[in-house]
């Protein structure tokens, strides 16, 4: 009798490290994916949230060029990510044409007496 209440429950909770654990192979799976296509010349995100260029690959570390003529050597496992080829600091135009300074919206705090303590 105890098995038919516990068996559902069983089941539920079989169902849910199945596919957690599936879902961690996959990002897993991923990230590998990722580390194995690294190459030269390619623009990346670590961890840290540091962008840089690849300028040397070994088996378990990277060389990233994070400013020009400066060069750091990474785990490979710190890559989080490719930055997008597609997006560069370039493409950004210096326009201050439609640019409205923001309003000030801070109010200017005068002096006034607390009427609690002050009498």
């Amino acid at each position: 009798m105890d098995l038919v209440i516990f068996l559902p429950l069983l089941i539920i909770m079989g169902a849910f490290m199945y596919f957690a654990s599936r879902r961690q192979k996959k990002a897993m799976q991923a990230t590998i994916d990722l580390h194995e296509s690294l190459e030269v010349g390619d623009q990346v995100h670590t961890t840290s949230g540091l962008r840089g260029t690849i300028t040397g690959i070994g088996d378990d570390s990277v060389d990233l060029e994070i400013a020009p003529g400066v060069i750091t050597t990474w785990m490979k496992l710190a890559v989080r990510d490719r930055v997008a080829d597609d997006i560069e600091d370039d493409d950004f135009e210096d326009d201050d044409e439609g640019f409205e300074e923001p309003r000030s919206t801070a109010n200017e705090i005068t002096e006034s007496p607390n009427t609690k303590t002050d009498s």
